[in-house]
């Protein structure tokens, strides 16, 4: 397991690099970057976001004068261009920018944002507490509610329960999370019938001040609709896969056996088939948990106000902010990447009989 371990481990580094490679290759490709966005703001705003240009590149920058209004309308002065271009580091070729932003990236050191002014490193630890709250809870919930549903679906398979718990999965496939996200605010959160929960963020403004319990309360009532929508949104896929599994298990011989040796159904059940049935779907729980963090909760953060990592990752490519584009990408890919190790460990916890080492 040791020289697996290692082997997973190792390759980490050229998997990662090849990502983070062939996205600096495809954004250089890319129209409307940095450059242009400043360029579009200065046209737009005149001479008074030109103080940002030499506020932020270090040197002052002489604005074009002439007869009454600002020029930007007829075209920047080009020394002006050349010195947003060397604010955000496109003076250099696209080579020695790569090979800089890797060095850095080994010391996780991803820069400054080009348009909040902060370091991508603080600007991602003020959104993980909102997005990882949401993921986990969410995670949890799915499993909590799709396993027993699987389960009491295979064992009553073909009967009307499994018929009419089939036809809440069905609408859970249609519906989308952010869809159903929507409809909870409508009914709950002040749309047009009741304002029972809160609308905004994970606490209330004066939640500070109160003491822990009132403050622990006041977080789970925020992550009620939000972790809802997100349950209802992903609880249908495991469910199926844990009916499936579970199917697939209780006909097989070893389950003929233990019934003819005398085994009562629920020893059968969660004695001999259960272990064999959860392999797939426990050992895939931190793929599920990095799914829901990075990509499913996105429209669910915009809808309930929930300033997260999907939220950070939206903006940022919207604006083209890319040392944040780049350093939430190197985190989320890292992060994913380690979790799929740690998913196959999992294998052998739920099932020592799995040898790593054995396979060619």
């Amino acid at each position: 397991m040791g020289a697996y371990l290692l082997r997973r481990l190792l390759l980490v580094v050229p998997t990662l690099f090849g990502i983070i490679a062939i996205n600096f290759a495809v954004v250089q490709f890319a129209p409307g970057g940095p450059v242009e966005q400043m360029i579009a703001e200065l046209r737009g705003r005149g001479g008074d976001a030109t103080g940002r240009v030499s506020g932020q590149g270090g040197a002052e920058v002489s604005t074009p004068t002439g007869e009454g209004a600002y020029r930007g309308a007829r075209g920047l002065d080009p020394h002006m261009v050349a010195d947003i271009r060397r604010m955000f580091g496109f003076d250099k070729p696209a080579g020695e920018r790569f090979v800089t932003m890797l060095g850095n990236y080994l010391s996780f050191d991803f820069g400054r944002s080009f348009f909040l002014d902060e370091t991508v490193i603080h600007l991602v630890g003020q959104k993980m507490p909102v997005s990882v709250s949401l993921g986990l809870w969410s995670t949890l919930l799915v499993y909590f509610v799709s396993i027993p549903l699987g389960i009491a679906k295979a064992v009553r398979d073909g009967s009307r329960f499994d018929v009419a718990t089939s036809g809440v999965v069905l609408v859970g496939y249609a519906v989308p999370g952010f869809l159903f996200a929507i409809l909870l605010v409508v009914l709950f959160a002040g749309g047009s019938f009741f304002h029972v929960f809160p609308l905004r963020g994970l606490t209330s403004p004066e939640a500070a001040s109160w003491a822990w319990p009132a403050r622990v309360g006041d977080y789970l009532w925020h992550m009620v609709l939000p972790t809802v929508a997100l349950v209802v949104g992903g609880f249908a896929g495991l469910t199926m896969l844990t009916k499936n599994c579970f199917l697939e298990e209780i006909r097989k011989q070893y389950t003929v056996t233990a019934r003819a040796k005398g085994a009562s159904e629920p020893r059968v059940l969660y004695r001999h088939v259960f272990r064999n049935a959860m392999l797939l779907i426990i050992a895939g729980f931190p793929a599920a948990f990095i799914g829901i963090l990075f990509s499913s909760a996105l429209l669910v953060e915009i809808i309930f106000s929930l300033d997260g990592l999907g939220l950070l990752g939206f903006e940022s490519a919207i604006r083209r902010d890319y040392p944040v584009m780049f350093g939430t990408l190197y985190i989320f890919t890292l992060l994913g990447l380690v979790m799929q190790i740690v998913g196959d460990m999992l294998y052998t916890v739920v099932d020592p009989r799995i040898d790593f080492e054995a396979r060619r």
